[in-house]
């Protein structure tokens, strides 16, 4: 069964860095198209940025070049560090892996960017 576990968000000043893990079962991170979405208040669920098996990385206009999305085949995870944090950027954060079409949701974690 393919499951994803997302970690690593909580309450960050702006300007701050916090970095994300999504850990993955079932399925090799190495092989999939791994993302990170996020879902603002009252918003609809957007791409953030997302990595494919031939390490191709793709970002939305809104982080590019404040976050880095990466993958550690060995521990079988995928990150997003995220630098120069803004108050926008406070959402839910979800993990997606593709497998093959098929589409595995992490459950999510909370990034928080306030005084």
């Amino acid at each position: 069964q393919v499951q994803v576990v997302e970690s690593g968000g909580g309450l960050v000043q702006p300007g701050g860095s916090l970095r994300l893990s999504c850990a993955a079962s079932g399925s090799s991170v190495s092989v999939v198209t791994m993302a990170w979405y996020r879902q603002a208040p009252g918003k609809e669920r957007e791409l953030v940025a997302y990595i494919t098996s031939a390490s191709k990385t793709t970002y939305s206009d809104s982080v590019q070049g404040r976050f880095t999305i990466s993958r550690d085949n060995a521990k079988n995870t995928v990150y997003l560090q995220m630098n120069s944090l803004k108050p926008e950027d406070t959402a839910v954060y979800y993990c997606l892996l593709n497998y093959y079409g098929n589409l595995y949701w992490g459950k999510g974690t909370l990034v928080t960017v306030s005084t």
